[in-house]
């Protein structure tokens, strides 16, 4: 279908060069049937003496597509306000070898005083044409139209182009070249055409060129350099990103404060004084069992008989302490008796 349109769009336009075609509209009906609506600045050169060159132009885009087509022509009435229009004059001027400047001036004069608020025509001078694939590929179409041999353009093309400092050129040719009953296609290159490499600044053009045994195409590539990689800018991502944090800081500020002083409110210090008043009596307790050891040792080595110590020492291992106590005391006393009756008796 999109295809079809702008096929349909091309025979027209070659069809009618001169009749100032700004728009070609095309709608398609369950009916098979084709509207092609044209917007025109001359519709008498559309439609023709008595409507032949209407009827003409029907039948031919029947046959070609096979679909009842319908045309119907608008007249512009104000050519001065279209754009297109107005870039076409310009162009026809400059190829009759007007002045652009004078070209220019006298489309703004007469666009302002059709009515419009504002007109900008810009045109950029290619100052090496040399380097543009589509003007070379142009210019050698123009030079087959004119009976010049392909070979000696195409070389010529080449030369002009590395001159002007390419790093390679790939220029193609197909058609019935030289007049030949069997068409053919014919190529030439010097330097490196890399159509692989994403990175390569390739330019490519096209062209026809119309001659009396046929039309003859030709396509042309120019490798200019490898475009650089764009770098990235960290420096920028940095910046914006502490800008995005510190917006919500108050709000998160004053939420924040409340739970600050709930956690001074619990107090946690209780906590930490209760374990450390739990050891205390407990390093009292070691040091009072461990006091009365030494002082049962230098009251049994007072004692005359050693007998009863090498007794009490081991009861006093399986019983408790606190029975091995007592049982000492009592069994000191005893001789001390005994001493002072036996003193008694020498006297």
């Amino acid at each position: 279908m999109l295809h079809e349109d702008l096929e349909m769009r091309r025979v027209i336009l070659s069809r009618l060069r001169n009749a100032g075609i700004a728009k070609i509209e095309t709608e398609r009906s369950s009916n098979a049937q084709l509207t092609v609506t044209i917007h025109t600045a001359k519709p008498g050169i559309v439609i023709g003496k008595g409507g032949s060159s209407v009827d003409q132009l029907r039948e031919d885009l029947e046959k070609r597509f096979g679909n009842r087509v319908r045309i119907s022509i608008q007249e512009i009435k104000q050519p001065e306000l279209d754009a297109q229009l107005v870039a076409e004059n310009i162009a026809s001027q400059i190829e009759r070898r007007i002045s652009y400047k004078r070209a220019m001036k006298q489309a703004i004069l007469r666009t302002m005083r059709s009515g419009a608020k504002g007109v900008r025509i810009s045109i950029q001078e290619i100052k090496q044409p040399e380097l543009d694939a589509q003007l070379v590929a142009e210019n050698i179409a123009s030079q087959i139209e004119r009976r010049i041999s392909y070979k000696r353009a195409m070389k010529q093309a080449i030369l002009r182009t590395m001159r002007s400092g390419a790093k390679g050129v790939r220029i193609y040719c197909g058609g019935r070249l030289r007049g030949a009953e069997m068409a053919r296609r014919e190529w030439d290159r010097e330097g490196r055409v890399p159509l692989h490499t994403l990175r390569a600044n390739i330019d490519f053009g096209r062209a026809t060129a119309n001659t009396t045994f046929g039309a003859i195409g030709v396509k042309c590539w120019i490798y200019k350099d490898v475009a650089a990689p764009l770098r990235k800018q960290p420096v920028a991502t940095e910046t914006t990103a502490p800008i995005a944090e510190i917006a919500p800081q108050p709000e998160l500020a004053a939420v924040l404060a409340e739970p600050q002083v709930e956690v001074q409110v619990a107090t946690p210090e209780p906590e930490i004084a209760a374990p450390a008043t739990t050891p205390a009596p407990r390093r009292t307790r070691a040091t009072t069992t461990a006091a009365p050891k030494p002082e049962a040792k230098p009251a049994r080595a007072k004692t005359a008989t050693a007998v009863p110590k090498a007794k009490a020492e081991p009861k006093a291992k399986s019983e408790t302490k606190a029975k091995a106590a007592p049982k000492a005391k009592s069994e000191t006393k005893a001789p001390a008796k005994k001493a002072t009756t036996t003193k008694k008796a020498k006297s």
